[in-house]
């Protein structure tokens, strides 16, 4: 939310624009590889975060601590908890609650910093399960707030840095389509997006133009790669900048062994440093190109091996079911042993989404109360996109993004990750910084551990 009276929100939007308008010439002065803009050039954002912080993945924990330091140059809207996993609103609190403890401090240097009862305002729990076949369900708290926030009379776009599940965005766009054209949505993908696959095939069949970056892999940047000696390495940064450093620098040097992953961050740099408008320009959070034609692929029968599916595409089935099948029969898929996703049984075919995060031959099998599917199982293998479909560049899709498949752009298999690690040291020199306006902040007086 804004944290200044409308008049002064007036004048915030007219130096953005003015910002915005200047970045080409600023572009042009400091090199076309640098990056040119953002909210730490003076840019102010809306932003809106959902995340499935203390879910499956504490890298959301070490994000958000990110995200607070830096929330005197963002208009923060929205902090919703979204799935895949155990996470709740709650979590999102104790995080706030660490920011409490160092806000004097942080005040010090910015009287842009949102107090802690207005972060604690609009911290919002979001949908706690992933969706069904059709992508959408009920509505939840977190996707009225994306509406309200949406609709605000604000001239700037409502950026929404999706960290989990894309279920409240797809539900908020489901009962309020005519927010789409205020969006900007950039989606930590990958295994959030296997986890979050419906609702994923919703919004992009139902609302293909949609702003959308959707980083697969670019993000693991953010810890994979780039410069990784003494300091700058993922413990070692953790040890030289932020153990000691207050109730959030506490709070991060105590999850994953002391190690910086902060997977989601790089959502939050595309915003600090770089031309958001622009995806294909270099940021913090990475470059990224038009998505292409072909995708995903749908199968009417059990695969093989021989079957193939892009990468991070969408797979998607529809089989014959055994004749009799009564109504209401709970079936799954499980694939690998470990991914449960439900199928859908429409009263003649089974139904089940999947999306592949890894380039690898994947096995499923389907698991029902009726015994002739026993059985029933498939495999098939996910490879990368060939050269000549990436050059297909979608028309449904004219404002969605995706990780640059060029192998120069590559850490290893991550496609595009690249974009982000050749600047790690610079973004986690800026962190640092940041974090140093705690050093002198008093000691945690509270436990604020997941």
């Amino acid at each position: 939310m804004s944290f200044a009276s409308s008049s002064n929100r007036e004048l915030r939007s007219a130096w953005a624009a003015l910002v915005v308008l200047s970045a080409p010439v600023w572009a042009a002065a400091a090199g076309v590889d640098a990056p040119a803009a953002g909210a730490l050039a003076g840019q102010r954002p809306r932003v809106i975060v959902s995340t499935d912080i203390g879910g499956t993945d504490p890298d959301d924990f070490q994000s958000m601590v990110h995200l607070l330091l830096y929330a005197d140059v963002l208009d923060l809207e929205g902090l919703i908890s979204s799935p895949y996993g155990p996470g709740r609103k709650e979590h999102i609190l104790e995080v706030i609650a660490c920011y409490e403890q160092d806000y004097p401090r942080l005040r010090a240097h910015s009287n842009r910093y949102p107090t802690p009862a207005e972060l604690r305002a609009i911290a919002k729990q979001g949908a706690t399960e992933a969706a069904g076949w059709e992508g959408v369900g009920s509505p939840t708290e977190g996707s009225r707030w994306i509406i309200e926030c949406a609709r605000r009379p604000d001239p700037r776009p409502l950026w929404v840095l999706v960290w989990g599940g894309l279920e409240d965005l797809a539900q908020a766009l489901h009962d309020a389509p005519d927010i789409l054209p205020k969006l900007r949505v950039y989606f930590i993908g990958g295994p959030n997006k296997m986890w979050s696959v419906n609702a994923f095939a919703y919004i992009e069949r139902r609302h293909p133009r949609l702003w959308m970056i959707e980083a697969n892999s670019t993000y693991r940047g953010w810890f994979v790669g780039g410069h990784q000696q003494g300091e700058w390495s993922n413990d070692g940064f953790v040890r030289a900048h932020v153990a000691g450093r207050g109730a959030l620098g506490a709070f991060f040097a105590s999850l994953l062994g002391g190690s910086l992953k902060m997977g989601d961050s790089p959502s939050v740099g595309y915003l600090l440093r770089g031309t958001p408008d622009d995806p294909t320009q270099p940021s913090w959070g990475g470059r990224f190109v038009r998505v292409w034609e072909g995708r995903n692929r749908l199968f009417e029968r059990l695969t093989t091996e021989a079957d193939e599916v892009e990468v991070f595409g969408v797979a998607e089935f529809s089989l014959q079911a055994p004749a009799g099948l009564r109504g209401g029969h709970k079936v799954r898929a499980l694939f690998d042993g470990r991914v449960p996703v439900p199928v859908f049984y429409d009263g003649k075919r089974l139904h089940f989404r999947f999306a592949p995060r890894d380039a690898k031959v994947w096995s499923y099998v389907l698991e029902g109360e009726d015994p002739r599917l026993n059985g029933w199982q498939g495999r098939f293998r996910a490879k990368p996109p060939p050269a000549e479909r990436v050059g297909q560049v979608s028309r449904r899709q004219p404002n969605w993004w995706t990780d640059d498949q060029d192998p120069a752009a590559a850490e290893g298999v991550h496609a595009g990750a690249r974009h982000v690690s050749r600047r790690r040291r610079e973004f986690l020199e800026d962190f640092a910084a940041r974090l140093r306006r705690l050093e002198t902040a008093a000691p945690r007086t509270q436990e604020c551990k997941p």
